[in-house]
């Protein structure tokens, strides 16, 4: 993948990884939390993080469905599926 020598592009025709999506994403809420940009400078980094976070659940949903068809088969030959659950550590 050819490394973007403008991050804030996202324009390219390689898509990012969904670890390089959130990388950016994190640098644009800090950026927009620091509130010292102008207000243009802002709204431009706010559609593009709007942007990122659909790509970034696109890429989650695929990731669930793939997860679903990796379930097998039953004894019919019927695709097993349960729903994917995050799981979280108490």
């Amino acid at each position: 993948m050819a490394t973007n020598p403008n991050p804030s592009d996202t324009s390219t025709t390689d898509p990012l990884s969904f670890e390089d999506t959130v990388k950016r994403l994190t640098e644009i809420v800090q950026s927009l939390e620091r509130g010292d940009l102008p207000l243009e400078d802002s709204l431009r980094l706010f559609e593009e993080g709007i942007s990122l976070t659909q790509v970034s659940q696109q890429k989650l949903d695929a990731a669930q469905k793939k997860v679903e068809q990796l379930l097998g088969l039953d004894d019919e030959g019927k695709a097993q599926t349960a729903p994917f659950e995050a799981r979280r550590d108490s």
